[in-house]
């Protein structure tokens, strides 16, 4: 399984890394740190090769995946987990404050794999604290969602939501389009569109094949 997840990455991502760097930071700075304060505690689940918690500011940093190569492609300073994300975490309970994760969640196998992931999110996320999930919504990719070998779950940003609301969070924020669905298909716009494209929230319906949901943990012990 690790040697097919390394293969996986280097075939879809290794010839645009630079490129996928620059856009997180773009995506860090530009829109994702207003949700995360800079003293926070963050889980970037599903990390990849790191380009969200290698450039969010944040105090503490865990990362998790099953790709061995995340342990060589993430910042000094952040912890790496490699475990499967439906199993127990370790991490205790109520120590994070931010989960992120993005384009993870179609790779799991089923809804079950899912509701074990989220119900662990709740446990190690501290009272008030958030998960944040971007990913494609398959209302909007009905063919090209399985266009790649891993993809297994198919989501909507209301099927999110509603697992989401079954492990116990609250919605704060939800967007059924709001990123285009371009960077591993070979589309690769300049990044001064990029930064454009966040600052008008009315270009997201239009253009956006990713939902984004953001929902916390409700005020109390558990």
């Amino acid at each position: 399984m690790s040697e097919e997840l390394q293969r996986e990455y280097a075939l879809r991502f290794e010839a645009t890394a630079d490129y996928r760097r620059r856009v997180w930071s773009i995506l860090t700075r530009g829109f994702f740190q207003r949700w995360i304060a800079p003293e926070s505690t963050v889980l970037d689940l599903g990390c990849g090769w790191g380009e969200f918690i290698n450039q969010i500011q944040a105090g503490r940093k865990y990362a998790m995946d099953l790709n061995p190569e995340a342990e060589h492609k993430v910042a000094p300073g952040v912890t790496v987990l490699m475990q499967d994300c439906s199993q127990r975490w370790t991490i205790e309970r109520a120590q994070l404050d931010v989960v992120f994760t993005s384009n993870f969640f179609e790779h799991l196998p089923s809804k079950d794999s899912l509701r074990c992931t989220l119900a662990e999110a709740f446990r190690c996320l501290k009272p008030g604290g958030r998960i944040i999930c971007l990913g494609p919504n398959i209302k909007y990719l009905p063919g090209s969602y399985w266009d790649f070998w891993d993809h297994h779950l198919a989501l909507t940003e209301l099927s999110l939501k509603e697992g989401l609301e079954l492990a116990g969070f609250r919605i704060e924020w939800m967007r059924a389009k709001f990123l285009p669905y371009s960077m591993s298909q070979g589309f690769n716009p300049p990044l001064v569109m990029l930064r454009a494209f966040l600052k008008l929230p009315l270009l997201w319906p239009i253009f956006g094949k990713q939902f984004l949901v953001i929902a916390a943990k409700a005020e109390r012990s558990g």
